[in-house]
């Protein structure tokens, strides 16, 4: 990372943004070729979880090359200034890397869209028909590393302030 003063070294706060986050991106490399595909998901235990279908793009890819780079980001905000290359941008974000992998087990399966819908606001009472499961992949994301950015004036913002003006 170029700008050090910019790391996000605390733990709570990388956690934070592994599970408050509302969309991950990960970053595909087929062919010499990027791709980069937005995904609901849930995290758990330095494992992303993410519901696909059993076939298209993103299975195609984790066949070919299945060590990916994610991307997630929480609390942005367009800063405005009266100069046009004035303006910043507030914002905390996570770039990492590792292996992604298509799980088939049922139970496993379960076990991960349970973490998925748990974190979009349904923790309870999930009922998933066989036909559902057979159509359906859950990816899991083992990560290797990834680290932590933030710009913008974090030290005066308490984290009940950001929660509510940021919808955390």
């Amino acid at each position: 990372m170029r700008r050090l003063e910019k790391e996000i070294k605390n733990p709570n706060i990388l956690l934070e943004i592994l599970e408050d986050s509302q969309v991950c991106r990960i970053g595909f490399a087929v062919d010499n070729i990027p791709h980069i595909v937005p995904v609901n998901f849930g995290y758990k235990n330095n494992k992303v979880y993410i519901h696909s279908a059993t076939e298209g793009s993103k299975i195609d890819m984790i066949a070919k090359n299945n060590y990916v780079c994610f991307e997630m980001e929480l609390y942005d905000e367009v800063i405005k200034a009266k100069k046009s290359c004035g303006w910043t941008t507030k914002y905390r974000s996570i770039i990492g890397w590792g292996n992604i992998e298509i799980v088939n087990d049922k139970a496993k399966k379960v076990e991960g869209l349970d973490i998925i819908m748990a974190k979009y606001g349904k923790a309870e009472n999930n009922d998933y028909s066989d036909a559902m499961l057979k159509k359906t992949a859950l990816l899991v994301l083992t990560i290797d590393h990834y680290t932590g950015k933030q710009s913008g004036d974090w030290k005066s913002v308490p984290a009940t302030l950001v929660a509510a003006n940021f919808g955390g």
